[in-house]
C-alpha cells in the first residue's frame, strides 16, 4: 500500500499524469519489488519486528538495494527511467515505510505493556543466570519475551523468581518443558554442563516442535556489532571486536557534539536567559551552580548547572546522609528539603543540565556518555566500575533514558558500562531521541 501511494505520487509531481505506458507498468512493479526486496533482507522476519534499529537497517538496506537495482537494470536494456522519478520513489517510499512501522512499533510496545503479543519463553541453565534474564525482561516488556518456565542445573525448590522449574538440564526434561508450558522460544543460558553436544542435542529436540532456540554466550553486555562469526577448522567461535574508543568515529563525535551544543546554546538562548532570571528573582543567590566532577580517564573538571537548591545546600549534606533513598555511592531524596520551589521545575524537566552544554562545547563532557560522577564517588567506585571513566561524560545517557533515579546503582552502572563496551554514533543518535521523550514524561527527575 505504501509503495503504490508513493510511486503513484511521485508519477504525478514528475510528469503531472503525462506519461508513457512504461511509467504506468514501472508504478505497478515498483511495489511488488519492494515487498519483494523487503523480503529478502528479512525486514518481514518476527524476530526484527518492533526491534526497532536492526528493523529499520533492513529497511534502509532494502530501499539502497532497490533503488541500485533499478539504476542498474535500466541502463543495461538501455532503457531511460526518468532519475528524477527514481530519486522522489525511493527515498519518500523507505522514508514512509520507516514512519509507518515505527507508529506501528510504538503501538506494538502499548499492547505488549498489557501483556499481549509477547513470546513465551523457556530459559535453561543456572539459576543465577535463570534469575537475572527473568529479571531483565519483566522491566522491558517491549522486548516481547516473558519466561513462562524454567530447567535448571540444580534447585531445590519447584521455582524461581516466581517461575515454575519443570526439570533440569537433559534433552528429555527440555522438551517435556516446552510441551508443558507452551513455550515458543527456548532460551539457554551460559553453563559448563551445556556443551556442544548437548546443545545440538536440544536443537535436534526442539526440530520437532518448531521451537525457536536462542544460546546466550558467556560475553555478557556486548551488541551486535561487536562480534561475528568465524568458522575456523571445523568450529564456530564468536569474534569480539574491541570497543571504538579512539580513532576517526570518535573525532567525528567529538566534532558533532561541539557542533549541536553551539547551536542549542544559540537557539536556546532565550530560554537559558529565562531561566536564569527565575532563580534569581527567588530568594537571591547565584543562577549557575559549578561543582567539580570526575571526567575522562578521571580528570576533574568544573560542571555548569542550574542552582536547584539553597544557597547552602552542600553544608547540609552530612545532615541527610542518613535519610539517603538511593543505594551504592549516590545520594537521592525524592523529597529533598534543600531544593527550592523553581528548582523542583527545573529538575522535572531536566532544565537545569542545559548549562552543561558549555562543558560539552568545552569538550569536557559529551552529548551522550555515563553520569559525571562526584570525586568522591569516583574514590569509592571499584576496579570494573572504573571502567566507565575510559569515555567522557555525557549530558545523557543509557542511564537517564532507561528510568533515572528509579534505577538502582547497580543497573545504573550495568547500563554505563554497557554504553561503553558498545559505543557507535547510531546508538548515541537513539539515545538523543529516546531523550526527549524522558524528559517529557519527568519521570525518575528528582
Amino acid at each position: 500500500m505504501i509503495a503504490a501511494i508513493c510511486s503513484t505520487v511521485a508519477l504525478q509531481v514528475r510528469f503531472d499524469w503525462n506519461l508513457g505506458i512504461e511509467y504506468v507498468l514501472v508504478s505497478v512493479i515498483v511495489p511488488m519489488l519492494w515487498v519483494a526486496t523487503l523480503s529478502f533482507s528479512g525486514a518481514y522476519n518476527a524476530r526484527y519486528i518492533g526491534t526497532g534499529s536492526e528493523e529499520f537497517r533492513k529497511v534502509l538496506h532494502a530501499g539502497f538495494t532497490l533503488t541500485a537495482g533499478l539504476a542498474i537494470l535500466s541502463y543495461a536494456i538501455n532503457t531511460e527511467l526518468s532519475r528524477e522519478y527514481l530519486l522522489l520513489t525511493m527515498p519518500t517510499l523507505a522514508a514512509a515505510d520507516l514512519c509507518v512501522r515505527y507508529a506501528w512499533r510504538k503501538r506494538l510496545h502499548r499492547r505488549r505493556a498489557t501483556g499481549e503479543c509477547m513470546s513465551n519463553v523457556l530459559a535453561v541453565g543456572p539459576e543465577s543466570a535463570v534469575v537475572d534474564l527473568v529479571t531483565e525482561l519483566r522491566r522491558g516488556s517491549y522486548h516481547g519475551l516473558t519466561v513462562v518456565a524454567a530447567c535448571l542445573r540444580e534447585s531445590a525448590s519447584d521455582e524461581v523468581a516466581g517461575i515454575p522449574v519443570f526439570g533440569g538440564l537433559a534433552v528429555d526434561d527440555v522438551v517435556d518443558a516446552v510441551r508443558r508450558s507452551g513455550a515458543d522460544t527456548v532460551a539457554v543460558l551460559s553453563s559448563s554442563e551445556l556443551d556442544g553436544a548437548t546443545l545440538r542435542q536440544i536443537a535436534w529436540g526442539l526440530e520437532k516442535t518448531g521451537t525457536d532456540l536462542c544460546v546466550a554466550p558467556a560475553l555478557l553486555d556486548v551488541a551486535g556489532p561487536r562480534t561475528s562469526i568465524r568458522p575456523i577448522a571445523g568450529l564456530t567461535l564468536l569474534h569480539v571486536d574491541h570497543p571504538q574508543l579512539s580513532g576517526p568515529r570518535q573525532v567525528l563525535k567529538d566534532l558533532f557534539d561541539r557542533t549541536a551544543a553551539g547551536v542549542a546554546l544559540v537557539l536556546l538562548s532565550p530560554l537559558l536567559i529565562t531561566v536564569a532570571l527565575a532563580i534569581r528573582s527567588t530568594g537571591g543567590g547565584p543562577a549557575l551552580f559549578t561543582q567539580t566532577r570526575v571526567g575522562k580517564d578521571g580528570r576533574p573538571f568544573k560542571i555548569y548547572k542550574f542552582r536547584t537548591m539553597v544557597v547552602d545546600a552542600e553544608k547540609l549534606l552530612a545532615e541527610l546522609r542518613a535519610v539517603n533513598e538511593h543505594d551504592g555511592v549516590l545520594f537521592k531524596m525524592r523529597r529533598d528539603p534543600r531544593i527550592t520551589v523553581v528548582g523542583a521545575r527545573l529538575r522535572k524537566w531536566s532544565l537545569d543540565e542545559l548549562p552543561q552544554l558549555f562543558n560539552v562545547l568545552l569538550g569536557e563532557m559529551s552529548l551522550v556518555g555515563p553520569r559525571p560522577a562526584l570525586p568522591d564517588e569516583a574514590a569509592r567506585y571499584a576496579d570494573l566500575v572504573r571502567r566507565r571513566l575510559v569515555v567522557r561524560p555525557g549530558l545523557t545517557g543509557l542511564w537517564q533514558v532507561s528510568g533515572r533515579s528509579d534505577l538502582s546503582w547497580d543497573e545504573g552502572v550495568r547500563l554505563d558500562l554497557r554504553y561503553v563496551e558498545n559505543w557507535s554514533f547510531a546508538l548515541d543518535l537513539q539515545i538523543l531521541w529516546k531523550t526527549f521523550s524522558v524528559i517529557f514524561k519527568g519521570a525518575g527527575a528528582y
